[in-house]
């Protein structure tokens, strides 16, 4: 991991504040549009307005949602109100020329908004609409921050708590608690602030995407700034700028190591056969798990047992829980975020008496500190000379620890 988008939402955290703050990181108002332009449907456009508060400085993000409806209005000025649901608003990211995990990402923000409103509603996600208005809004904000985040190719994304207002907002129901039903339940889970402000800080486009993207509950140790965004939304607060601070995180330079979050995941299993492990470990494994081991465990009344312990990148855990219950007959896994600290690292091909071997080669602190032959690439010279496996990995580690030296 190289990159982290790290997220301080001081005055709140809104589509349109998301798309500020990712322009202010160096995504052009000309990459959205182009990125608009492959919607098909809509001319939809956004424009980066420059805006200070409190002393500091950023952009605030204005969207033009004019639909080809030949009136040559902006869309509130409409005269055909329409209502989008969550099927129809889907079908529109798939029949785009989006990039697929651009889509994959949209998708899953409008059907997380779609699911929440559901909650609050009584309803099913898929009788949930979007009314015309709020529906472009929510595309240009979604589709175009989640095209603005890959563009920025970052590793992970994390946040500081999202804050929240007090006291209770009008809407067209009447008047409400604030935060509002719709928000609250975007921010279950997630970490909050109570602040003293009467205003609907974060909305649920706002939740939607940052509790999607999320990655990381807590900032990595040892990282440093590399650049600085802030997006400003359109309220005036009493106390405190209506901000969301984007910080670009990066290793320190010259420690020769990469840091990650990484996701562990256990369970217990005391009646499953250990070839049926041993298979599991097999699959996590080619479905991109760091590492999958099992360890062998005394469990109550001295039952054998195995502890099958999974290591992953937290957005994969998806995938990994749903190998392990389908393929074991656990009731349940454990789970916690870590971090770890890697070597750099880098492949060189070192030749033998066998053929060429690729060697890995670990580097600390500016210093190349150890060399691991492929083995794959040792099986495969051994069996071409019929040489012995160990002779060829032992040739192939000896001409890599030369290069320890140097």
């Amino acid at each position: 991991m190289n990159t982290i988008l790290w997220f301080d939402s001081v005055g709140g955290a809104s589509g349109d504040m998301l798309l500020a703050c990712l322009m202010d990181l160096g995504v052009t108002p000309a990459h959205l549009n182009a990125t608009f332009a492959q919607l098909g449907d809509f001319n939809l456009s956004v424009e980066a307005i420059p805006h200070a508060d409190h002393g500091l400085h950023g952009l605030r993000a204005h969207v033009h949602t004019h639909e080809h409806s030949g009136h040559g209005h902006e869309h509130h000025h409409g005269h055909h109100p329409a209502h989008r649901g969550l099927a129809e608003i889907t079908r529109l990211i798939e029949h785009s020329t989006l990039a697929a995990p651009v889509k994959r990402q949209s998708e899953a923000v409008f059907r997380r908004l779609a699911e929440a409103e559901a909650r609050v509603h009584a309803k099913t996600p898929e009788e949930i609409h979007f009314h015309e208005v709020g529906a472009l809004d929510a595309i240009a904000d979604i589709i175009g921050a989640c095209e603005a985040l890959a563009s920025l190719k970052v590793d992970g994304v994390g946040f500081s708590p999202l804050p929240a207002g007090h006291g209770t907002i009008l809407c067209a129901h009447g008047v409400i608690p604030n935060p509002p039903p719709g928000t609250v339940e975007l921010l279950k889970g997630l970490p909050i602030l109570f602040v003293d402000e009467p205003f609907e800080l974060v909305t649920p486009t706002g939740a939607a995407l940052l509790s999607t993207w999320r990655t990381l509950e807590t900032p990595p140790a040892g990282w440093t700034v590399s650049r600085v965004g802030h997006g400003f939304g359109q309220r005036q607060l009493n106390g405190r700028p209506n901000l969301l601070r984007g910080m670009m995180l990066t290793p320190c330079a010259g420690t020769g190591q990469e840091t990650d979050p990484c996701l562990v995941l256990e369970t217990n299993i005391d009646d499953t056969s250990p070839e049926l492990v041993g298979a599991l470990v097999n699959k996590l494994l080619a479905a991109g798990a760091y590492d999958a081991f099992s360890t062998a465990i005394q469990m109550k009344k001295q039952r054998p047992g195995i502890l099958l312990t999974t290591l992953c990148a937290p957005e994969k855990k998806a995938v990994m829980i749903d190998l392990i219950f389908s393929e074991t007959t656990t009731f349940g896994i454990r789970e916690y975020l870590t971090h770890r600290t890697m070597l750099a690292r880098e492949t060189a091909v070192v030749s033998t008496p066998y053929g060429d071997v690729r060697v890995k080669v670990g580097t600390w602190k500016g210093k190349a500190v150890t060399a691991s032959p492929e083995y794959e690439d040792c099986v495969a010279r051994a069996a071409t000379a019929s040489a012995p496996v160990r002779a060829v990995y032992e040739a192939a580690q000896a001409e890599g620890q030369k290069r320890l030296t140097r």
